[in-house]
């Protein structure tokens, strides 16, 4: 109907969602189960997936491209996985007791990721990060960590400094300034300021996103990555690598296996468990021996991590991620999913172009991330990967405001669903998924043009 906007249609079109929405309200705070899933005026409700599509309650039949935030490569309901998962069902989903399942699932790791020579699981990416500090403290006697801006490793508490614009930023609510105070936040890709700060000798660890911050929205220059393992060794310095998201996906080993850098430890999660929850950290057997018991005279009251947890490598997620494991060792897997993605940023470039709005899209491996409102000088309608000249924090915050809200339901409505304004692809999306997906994105940004949310356009 003439004179109706996006916001309109989307009401009218997902009452489903909206009704589960009214009652979530009443039982959870905010109404919703992870902040990213926040919408307004309210989230999107979903009944079933299989392969690159999900369907909503109200029936809508969505290409989708958060893929379990990223834990999907193999596509929603792999068969194999679900064939695996269903049969361990019925045999037991926690024996209170160690398995062989969980010794597969720790063999597959070894073998795909260059930094595992142990492997501990854990529960989901925010435990396996929070263990991974603990770890390079505990190995090297020192307090602090040091990570960079705008790099996201969970919710705990020494995770959260930096992560966020304004950058600088050194409180948020329930985090005592005493747990700030060991967390040293690097800048954005400043290896002289981390060498400067590691000849102090009072840092533990180096933690990062190896792809960049938040998977490659803000990349790493080349050799990056080369030149921090060199300054981290000179200063006895553990270096993990963060690759709950970059872990076989990046390559079968992740992002380490792609450049050829092996940190001291890799956090993993998301694909580790074949879309189940679970985690893990994975490194050199001398600093692994930490969490292992010993008759070494006090080792077990003093010196040993303890490390308890319910659900560490319960059987669902063991099995789940041993099937997973095994199909991504194939590097045609990633292959595929790579090629979709630089399909999807192409496309949409192209589209910005011929529309004259202003914004770009850009990524590596198998994801996208997307801005608009933002001129960018080298932008030719292809694959970029990272515009010349735009500040880290604009990189960072990617879509925001009203722009980002008529986009998100400009494509449900036109029968895609992005993830945080950009996307993580799978080896099942199809040149169909992503031609119909660039449709709707064209259909999208025309439909704002008219709404006048490009008045430089």
């Amino acid at each position: 109907m003439a004179g109706r906007t996006i916001e309109q249609d989307f009401v009218e079109q997902f009452q489903g969602s909206m009704r589960r929405f009214q009652r979530a309200v009443e039982a959870i705070p905010g109404g919703i189960t992870h902040d990213v899933r926040h919408l307004d005026p309210f989230p999107l409700y979903v009944e079933r997936a299989a392969g690159s599509r999900k369907w909503d309650v109200d029936g809508h039949e969505l290409v989708d491209y958060s893929m379990g935030h990223g834990a999907l490569i193999l596509g929603h309901c792999n068969a194999e996985i679900a064939d695996a998962v269903s049969e361990q069902v019925h045999k037991g989903t926690h024996f209170g007791a160690s398995h062989e399942l969980e010794v597969e699932w720790a063999e597959q790791v070894c073998r795909l990721v260059p930094s595992a020579e142990r492997v501990e699981f854990t529960s989901s990416g925010t435990e396996a990060t929070m263990l991974a500090m603990r770890l390079a403290r505990a190995f090297t006697g020192r307090d602090r960590i040091m990570k960079f801006a705008g790099h996201f490793h969970g919710w705990h508490d020494y995770a959260v400094a930096g992560e966020r614009p304004p950058f600088n930023l050194r409180s948020a609510p329930g985090i005592p300034q005493a747990v700030y105070d060991t967390v040293v936040v690097a800048p954005v890709n400043d290896l002289e300021f981390v060498d400067r700060r590691l000849a102090e000798g009072d840092v533990a660890g180096v933690i990062l996103e190896p792809s960049g911050a938040s998977y490659a929205s803000i990349p790493v220059p080349d050799g990056f990555l080369a030149r921090l393992r060199e300054i981290t060794i000179r200063h006895a310095t553990v270096l993990i690598f963060d690759e709950v998201i970059t872990g076989f996906r990046w390559a079968p080993g992740g992002k380490q296996e792609r450049e050829g850098v092996t940190p001291d430890l890799t956090t993993m999660a998301k694909i580790l468990a074949g879309g189940l929850p679970g985690g893990g950290v994975a490194g050199r057997a001398d600093i692994m021996q930490l969490l292992a018991f010993s008759d070494e005279p006090g080792w077990n009251q003093t010196k040993k991590i303890g490390h308890p947890g319910t659900y560490n490598a319960n059987p669902l997620s063991a099995v789940a991620g041993a099937v997973a494991l095994q199909m991504v060792a194939d590097p045609r897997v990633q292959k595929r999913a790579d090629e979709m993605a630089a399909r999807v940023r192409k496309g949409f470039n192209e589209v910005l172009v011929r529309r004259g709005v202003p914004g770009f899209v850009w990524g590596e491996s198998s994801v996208f991330h997307l801005v608009l409102g933002q001129s960018c000088t080298n932008q030719r309608g292809e694959d970029i990967h990272i515009p010349e000249g735009v500040a880290p924090e604009v990189l960072k915050g990617g879509l925001g405001g009203k722009a980002a809200l008529a986009l998100a339901q400009g494509m449900l409505l036109n029968g895609a669903d992005l993830f945080h304004g950009g996307g993580l692809l799978s080896s099942v999306h199809t040149i169909d998924d992503i031609d119909r997906t660039v449709q709707a994105f064209d259909v999208t940004i025309r439909r704002m043009l008219e709404e006048g949310f490009f008045p430089e356009a």
